[in-house]
């Protein structure tokens, strides 16, 4: 697949998991950070989109301790929540 075609099913696939909490806050990851994302980077967050959103949500906010496998720097910058766009 090439690299725009990944680009916008990621895109989609980040922005329609199921609730609007979980769109808000994957989405939202999504656009403020895969402009500066390297091949791996785009692996890792398309390897995470496989994982159920409560468990996403869960180690990005703290709730739930993280596995090892998912704890990196991007899972750091996921946590920083200053992503989220909220319409006023």
């Amino acid at each position: 697949m090439d690299h725009d075609t990944r680009l916008k099913r990621l895109r989609f696939r980040a922005w329609h998991r199921g609730t609007r909490e979980a769109d808000l806050m994957i989405g939202g990851f999504f656009e403020a950070h895969h402009p500066a994302w390297n091949s791996a980077e785009l692996d890792w967050f398309e390897a995470l989109l496989e994982e159920q959103d409560v468990d996403i949500m869960g180690w990005a906010i703290g709730s739930i301790a993280c596995p090892p496998e998912w704890e990196c720097a991007m899972m750091q910058t996921m946590r920083s929540l200053d992503f989220v766009p909220i319409e006023k």
